[in-house]
């Protein structure tokens, strides 16, 4: 029992390329690392190598920190989840000044509260069935909270999240799309500056820009700019949050050139 509380205190979750837990596993130098809502560092995978990247200018003497949990959260809901698997509670600024959660929970509180339990229900879907009741769960809640709770609500994202991933896996690309779009504005809220999770969600909606009609309706949407746009937000934070030789960023890099030479084409 000791060693299990161990291992769960000092674990990290290791994600693959698109940052979804595909894992644990235990770093020893890494779990020195103490916490702040609000890192100087982050933590990327490459398989199951442990990357730690800064994401902002680092004093000499200043601490590296990283962020134990998942910080798209209220500050009520980060400090029990700090408490209740970490046992203790967190003071830094984002905790003390509460920064957000007015945005966080923007919005009529019965209708996120309906939607928080829906996200919190959903399990990974194994079939293709399974997906599309997730779907139809996501679609029926977004329409009829429509005008009652902004994207930038967390659970609303949350919903979007998980409306664009129903539609990427039932192949349904224009609607992937829309849902991925709309989620843009409040990533940029909440994942300022240089984040892995903001870099991962840019290059998948340049993805959909790129591949969702094949070349003639994709070549649109390239003489509109609008995917470069993405694509070299998503190339500049990447390079911070995940370096120039990783996979990820290599698979970004060829998309990038072939976008860039389609555009020198017209």
């Amino acid at each position: 029992f000791p060693l299990f509380l161990q291992v769960t205190c000092n674990c990290f979750t290791i994600s693959n390329g698109e940052m979804q837990d595909v894992g644990v596993g235990l770093y020893p130098s890494m779990s020195l690392l103490n916490h702040s809502c609000d890192p100087n560092c982050v933590i990327v995978f490459e398989g199951y190598q442990l990357l730690l990247r800064s994401v902002r200018e680092i004093q000499i003497g200043e601490e590296l920190t990283i962020s134990y949990i998942e910080s798209l959260m209220p500050t009520s809901e980060r400090q029990k989840q700090l408490m209740r698997q970490y046992c203790f509670e967190c003071d830094c600024l984002l905790c003390q000044n509460q920064e957000k959660d007015a945005e966080k929970l923007a919005g009529e509180e019965h209708a996120w509260k309906e939607v928080k339990d829906a996200v919190n229900e959903v399990r990974y879907p194994k079939s293709k069935e399974e997906w599309e009741q997730v779907l139809a769960r996501c679609q029926n809640l977004l329409t009829s909270n429509m005008g009652r709770l902004p994207d930038t609500n967390i659970y609303q994202l949350k919903m979007l999240d998980c409306a664009m991933d129903a539609c990427i896996n039932l192949e349904s690309w224009e609607e992937a799309l829309y849902y991925g779009s709309r989620s843009l504005g409040p990533y940029r809220l909440y994942y300022p500056g240089f984040h892995p999770l903001r870099a991962v969600q840019l290059m998948r909606v340049g993805k959909l820009q790129y591949s969702q009609d094949m070349f003639p309706q994709a070549l649109e949407t390239l003489k509109q700019a609008s995917i470069m746009n993405c694509f070299f937000s998503a190339y500049s934070i990447m390079k911070v949050t995940h370096g120039t030789d990783h996979s990820l960023m290599q698979a970004l890099m060829e998309i990038k050139e072939q976008c860039e030479a389609i555009m020198r084409t017209q």
